[in-house]
């Protein structure tokens, strides 16, 4: 009997957990209602579901309920906080300031914003995946009205200084907006203590369901962010059309579950991150780290290996262990990723590194598996690789 493939990749997707997918299998079938039908009992039905999913969303925040609005995931999130904010706040200036290994969303959204004829920073950051935060005030200008920095890089774990980041932010009185989407659920992120006006995070990161998300939008915000999605003025007015009562049930329970167990789930991953990294450093010589082993969150590794190309290791692995050689939404793709080019790497480097992201199903078992699969994939590759076996000679004749 064949064993099934290992995943290895929760920073791209994670699967419904069994709770949430029982809460939604009602709301397919037999609570149908529209929860913006409120005449009769089958809307009253769906409009208290959504409502106890925001409450719950809310308490993984610590926030209000009507301060989450729901979307159709941490993209949509990011360009209605991007682009609401830039509309509504025109008359008091047009510079954006954000960072170079910002996802795709982020970027591509302030590239439009340029387009609209604002002005857009993107700071570069240090080896490390880190920005400087002097840089980063420096950047500041009397036509700054917001910052949108990542909490966690979806690539490689790093995790910004949110908390200086805001005091400068607040300091200047300029909107902070974060990307949260590898934070949420994972590790303590509370909006209003941190200072963060605005918070964008998918469902399907935490074991939810995938087409559903949110953005956090502080209370004293809300009046002036300008809505992207017309239609009907659902959501406090800020995204009309109909909600995803399904999803939404199902994102709230993945909310309070991961809140509930945060803590276990931190301990355990972060053991079992570093018998992988050590495991795969034992085993295979010319590793490395592609970030510094403090500042990222705890189940993520990014990791060069050298004489091997992440496309080559991806494919000899396809069967065993599902990993990532960058950012799920370029995989597609065959290029460096953005993400480690700008952290200063070679095009060679980047296309030899790979991304390993664990996630709550993660066991130790598969951890000592995926430590045998990857070294004799990578034994495999280089041995049919004439220019690593003419290094390897040359260091032993040397």
């Amino acid at each position: 009997m064949t064993a099934s493939p290992i995943y290895l990749d929760y920073n791209a997707t994670t699967p419904v957990a069994p709770e949430v997918l029982e809460c939604m299998l009602p709301f397919f079938s037999k609570t149908y209602g529209n929860a913006a039908s409120r005449s009769h009992v089958f809307g009253w039905e769906a409009e208290d579901a959504v409502s106890r999913a925001r409450e719950q969303i809310a308490a993984l925040l610590e926030a209000e309920p009507q301060e989450i609005i729901f979307t159709s995931g941490a993209t949509e999130s990011v360009n209605l906080g991007i682009k609401g904010m830039f509309e509504g706040l025109k008359r008091q200036g047009d510079h954006v300031v954000t960072v170079s290994t910002e996802h795709k969303a982020v970027l591509d959204t302030c590239k439009h914003v340029e387009s609209l004829g604002g002005q857009v920073t993107f700071l570069p950051v240090d080896p490390g995946g880190m920005i400087n935060l002097d840089q980063f005030e420096a950047s500041f200008t009397n036509k700054t009205i917001l910052v949108s920095i990542m909490f966690v890089n979806n690539e490689t774990g790093v995790i910004q200084p949110l908390e200086e980041i805001a005091e400068i932010c607040h300091s200047h009185k300029v909107i902070l907006m974060s990307d949260a989407t590898q934070a949420a659920g994972k590790i303590k992120t509370i909006p209003a203590s941190l200072k963060i006006g605005m918070m964008a995070f998918s469902s399907h990161k935490m074991y939810g369901p995938k087409g559903v998300g949110a953005l956090y939008v502080n209370r004293d915000l809300q009046h002036v962010l300008a809505e992207q999605m017309n239609g009907g003025g659902h959501e406090r007015g800020l995204r009309s059309g109909t909600l995803n009562v399904t999803g939404i049930v199902g994102f709230g329970k993945a909310a309070q579950i991961a809140r509930e167990k945060m803590a276990e789930d931190q301990s355990r991953l972060f053991h079992l991150r570093d018998l992988l990294e050590k495991g795969l450093m034992d085993k295979i010589t010319g590793i490395r780290h592609n970030t510094r082993k403090t500042d990222r969150i705890y189940q993520t590794s990014n990791l060069y290996i050298e004489g091997v190309e992440s496309e080559q290791l991806l494919l000899a692995l396809g069967n065993h262990v599902a990993i990532s050689s960058g950012s799920a939404c370029t995989s597609a793709e065959v290029l460096p990723s953005h993400v480690l080019i700008n952290m200063g790497m070679t095009d060679d480097r980047a296309m030899s590194s790979i991304r390993i992201s664990l996630g709550r199903p993660t066991t130790e078992q598969d951890i000592k598996t995926t430590i045998q699969k990857m070294t004799a994939a990578v034994e495999q590759i280089r041995e049919n690789n004439p220019m690593w076996a003419s290094a390897k000679d040359h260091e032993v004749t040397s």
